[in-house]
């Protein structure tokens, strides 16, 4: 890994300042150890016109496969040889970052007792990095450092210069230039940003790593345009610490914009009363969305299709506009849980009335199901095998025909968020399959245009700005064009 920073001076203003801000001796080549190699830093030019400092690091394979920092959780997410083949000898990633922290740690802070002046004035500073992993190519790049007043030039590296038709690699040489900044800042950003393109950390991100990222990205974080994906990026996709970096740099930038101090504005609650509100569950969250959608619906008549333990269904029974409440599942079990969590055999008559728990398959029709105004699938079309799911199409939307129909179903895109969730698995044992985004809707709009109906779609809870939502939802309504033809 190589990177050099360069400054250009005058006689009065020696660019060998350079070495006093780096507290780095140009006459001298210096090796610094650090976990996984050792970092070298050296001058290739220094006279009163220009100045280069270079840092190179050195890594050592086997302390970097003994540590077990190059797969899994927090690391690269290559296949399982990433530990033996991959480009962190090579390549500028987190292992850089955290070696220009540990070497240029005062320059980072921009504290330099001899030559205080020049730490606090922008400086004219050129910074190369030959090899640069950038997942999302060279428009990330300048998207991330243009905003904080650089030039970028972010060149494509060729898989193989040789073979030009294989087309561009996941690398760029990038340089960036400015006049505008410090070298403090410069470093700063440089520290977070080099692990945010490559995507990926040689160690496990605790939550200390919020606070080095908002010290890092102090005067500069809080108000840059891909805000989002920097935190999220440079925590490894950790969703609650992403949230708390999120909530802290919007309160510097509040604070900012009323020209005063974050402890100023953040006073609300006292600190001896203070306490941490937890997430709404993902399960709540869902129901409430199949509850909004059915209560803009109109619906009294329900069908809760796949009801499982009947958590749905209970819901249901609290609204009093809901009058016929039907739970279908094909587990006499899940049944059996779902009469005692409505404490069906101690209901009042009147409200013993409005429910009802059947068995049956989704596959089969079913001609007690005709009739109703809404059905509902929550999470159930993900456990039924694909080569079944056009007999469930037909079941539901061709044969019982609800007037709307409410569908959820996890959206796979969203698993390299679960922190537990192996790499290639699904989100419960007994799942068949799991959609994109763009699957979920392709299949939507095909059971639409089949049976005469118009699809709206729907996130529930988290919405990551890259893989969108946890849990995807379609709401299926008969349309109206096809209604009045019948008519």
């Amino acid at each position: 890994m190589f990177l050099t920073i360069s400054t250009t001076g005058t006689a009065a203003r020696p660019a060998t300042d350079l070495g006093y801000l780096l507290h780095k001796h140009p006459d001298k080549a210096q090796a610094f150890s650090t976990s996984h190699g050792t970092a070298h830093v050296f001058y290739p030019e220094a006279d009163a016109e220009r100045c280069t400092a270079a840092l190179l690091l050195e890594i050592d394979p086997v302390a970097l496969v003994r540590r077990g920092r190059g797969k899994g959780r927090g690391g690269a997410p290559d296949a399982a040889l990433a530990q033996y083949v991959n480009d962190r000898p090579y390549a500028a990633s987190s292992l850089l970052a955290v070696a220009l922290s540990n070497v240029f740690s005062s320059a980072l802070r921009g504290v330099c007792a001899a030559r205080p002046e020049r730490a606090a004035a922008p400086l004219p500073l050129r910074v190369e990095v030959p090899a640069l992993p950038a997942r999302g190519g060279p428009e990330l790049v300048r998207r991330l450092f243009a905003p904080l007043g650089w030039t970028v030039t972010a060149d494509p590296v060729p898989l193989d210069t040789a073979f030009p038709e294989w087309g561009d690699s996941r690398y760029v040489r990038l340089l960036l230039e400015s006049e505008r900044l410090t070298l403090a800042e410069a470093l700063r950003h440089l520290y977070v940003l080099l692990p945010v393109l490559d995507d990926a950390k040689h160690y496990w991100v605790s939550a200390d790593e919020v606070d080095k990222l908002l010290r890092a990205g102090e005067g500069w974080l809080a108000g840059h345009p891909e805000q989002q994906l920097i935190t999220s990026r440079y925590l490894s996709r950790r969703w609650s610490l992403t949230r708390q970096a999120r909530e802290r740099l919007e309160l510097v930038r509040l604070a900012e914009a009323d020209d005063s101090k974050v402890e100023d504005i953040d006073n609300a609650v006292a600190d001896e009363t203070e306490t941490e509100e937890k997430p709404t569950p993902l399960a709540v969250l869902r129901r409430e969305a199949i509850l909004a959608a059915l209560g803009t619906s109109g619906a009294a008549r329900v069908l809760d299709l796949g009801c499982g333990q009947g958590q749905l269904t209970q819901a249901l029974l609290k609204d009093a506009r809901y009058t016929e409440i039907v739970g279908v599942d094909v587990s006499q079990r899940a049944l059996a849980i779902a009469s005692r969590r409505l404490k069906l055999d101690r209901m009042g008559e009147r409200q013993a009335a409005r429910v009802k728990l059947v068995q049956g398959s989704l596959v089969y029709t079913d001609q007690r199901l005709r009739g109703y105004d809404a059905a509902v699938l929550s999470e159930v079309v993900e456990h039924v095998d694909p080569p079944r799911l056009p007999a469930l199409e037909y079941a539901v939307f061709g044969h019982a025909r609800p007037r709307t129909v409410v569908v959820t179903t996890p959206n796979a895109e969203y698993n390299v968020r679960w922190e537990s969730l192996p790499a290639g698995h699904v989100r419960h044992g007994d799942h068949r399959f799991e959609w994109t985004r763009e699957e979920f809707r392709a299949w939507a709009a095909a059971v639409a245009e089949r049976y005469g109906y118009e699809a709206a779609f729907t996130s529930v809870g988290p919405d990551d700005t890259e893989v969108g939502p946890s849990t995807q939802m379609a709401t299926f309504t008969i349309s109206s064009e096809r209604e009045a033809k019948a008519a």
